[in-house]
């Protein structure tokens, strides 16, 4: 590095401190195990009765871990949590489900869900019984869509997503339409941007044009509520409203914006939604998802003889009541979201995520943190670019191999920066990235996604990844021209 480049390092790691000693949320790190430098490197299994991935040790100590838009860090309280499930487990077997202990802060196997169901409420902006913690995500999108999905082959019967969909997304939508005998080339309504097509950076006009355009032949419209790819955040009220005026039924995959951004579903009028659990909410790889109905679409007191049309049912769904009486001839579904489970939940995953929804109840709510996110994010985007009087960190020979495709304005963006860099630069950079300990993720052929989580990391964490990108690029680019 250049002395120039040196002073700004030093300049951007000194302003990071001097943030993260007035931040107010700063204590919400110490929840959470950051992986140590060691550890990161290390390919060895360590003991985990003599391993605490998050004590001790100074900030460079520990990795740059900013990857949680693909998997959240595990909170300390997770192990103590499912150490208290486990130990349920052992000494009463399947007196679990209906045996309150004294002392115990978990509740009953059969009312785990629902007690997730009230930690998780306030994050999507519902109402409690709108809201269920159940299956995984593409699963839960595959229920959503059998029970409201309703295509009319002579009027509504085409769905609408976006053209670089998440491919479970896509693959969900085309099997359905072949689930009702449709063609995909003819049913389904694939987006893309005219102002923005090699990012497909889509425009809420785009969107709304999309959607007037195609109201008479659209049955339901499937997006994201921040895209995966680039980061984007997508104006979730304003598309909403639109398409309800054009009776297209909305659904909203949530997987990288629960836990992440503000989000009033109920409010918004949102017919319907999902998410995962592993991403922004912690609750480890696989973890068990969500799903949001409207309480306009809950409730079954029409029909309850005939439980729910169009949904598919199991006994978990069944009035809690009368769940355990076993009778196959009076199926009353819980009222709401819970009406749409099937078999009871994995209590392993409910324990483990509502172990990390209490850090956010200890943070004061996802408001909060997105306040912080924004300043985050916005730092990182600062110490790339430079910004104003404020000079970046990347020098100008590496500034000119990496463009931001994410939207510049934080309020069309969460917790990401998404950096497109030249081509053949990818893999000698994350390799670099990788040996100075810092975990971003890529998403081929030529993006790094950066994800900067306001319940763990730092402003020094951002500081530390530009300069260690500053020299990823150095590096890839001498490779490059040495190839």
């Amino acid at each position: 590095m250049s002395s120039s480049e040196v002073s700004a390092a030093t300049g951007a790691r000194e302003r990071a401190q001097t943030l993260d000693r007035e931040d107010a949320l700063a204590f919400t790190r110490s929840e959470f195990n950051i992986p140590a430098v060691n550890q990161i490197a290390s390919t060895r299994l360590p003991d985990p009765a003599t391993t605490d991935a998050g004590s001790g040790g100074s900030a460079t100590d520990k990795c740059v871990y900013l990857c949680g838009n693909s998997l959240g860090l595990q909170p300390k309280g997770t192990q103590t949590r499912v150490n208290q499930y486990l130990a349920t487990w052992a000494t009463q077997g399947v007196q679990g489900h209906f045996k309150p202990l004294e002392g115990s802060p978990l509740p009953t196997w059969l009312d785990a869900d629902e007690r997730a169901a009230q930690l998780i409420a306030p994050i999507v902006g519902a109402s409690e019984d709108e809201v269920a913690v159940m299956q995984t995500l593409t699963a839960n999108l595959h229920l959503l869509m059998s029970a409201f999905y309703r295509p009319d082959i002579n009027g509504k019967h085409k769905i609408m997503l976006e053209s670089k969909a998440f491919p479970s997304d896509h693959f969900a939508v085309e099997t359905q339409l072949r689930h009702h005998g449709l063609d995909p080339s003819t049913s389904m309504i694939t987006l893309t941007s005219a102002s923005s097509p090699e990012d497909n950076i889509l425009t809420t006009s785009e969107i709304l044009s999309a959607i007037t355009a195609h109201a008479s032949t659209t049955a339901l419209l499937l997006l994201p509520g921040i895209q995966y790819y680039t980061g984007q955040l997508l104006d979730i009220p304003t598309i909403t409203a639109h398409a309800r005026q054009h009776s297209v039924f909305v659904i909203w995959d949530l997987a990288h914006a629960a836990g992440n951004v503000a989000l009033r579903l109920h409010d918004w009028d949102v017919d319907a939604a999902a998410w995962c659990s592993y991403k922004y909410l912690n609750a480890g790889p696989g973890c068990i998802a969500g799903m949001f109905v409207h309480a306009r679409h809950g409730t079954t007191d029409d029909r309850p003889e005939e439980g729910y049309t169009n949904r598919l049912a199991g006994w978990w769904g069944n009035d809690k009541r009368t769940r355990f009486a076993m009778a196959n001839t009076a199926f009353r579904p819980v009222r709401g979201a819970a009406g749409f489970q099937l078999s009871n939940p994995s209590i392993l995953d409910i324990t483990s995520l509502s172990a990390s929804l209490e850090v956010f109840g200890e943070a004061g709510g996802v408001g909060r943190l997105r306040e912080k996110s924004v300043r985050l994010t916005g730092f990182l985007e600062e110490l790339l670019l430079g910004t104003g009087t404020k000079e970046g960190v990347v020098g100008e020979g590496e500034r000119g191999l990496f463009r931001i495709i994410t939207p510049r304005d934080p309020e069309q963006r969460g917790a990401q920066l998404s950096l497109m860099l030249e081509p053949g630069l990818l893999e000698a950079a994350m390799r670099e990235l990788e040996r100075r300990a810092v975990i971003v993720d890529e998403r081929k052929p030529d993006v790094i996604r950066v994800a900067p989580a306001p319940l763990y990391n730092t402003f020094e964490d951002c500081a530390r990844f530009a300069v260690a990108f500053a020299e990823a690029l150095a590096v890839a680019r001498m490779a490059r021209e040495s190839a």
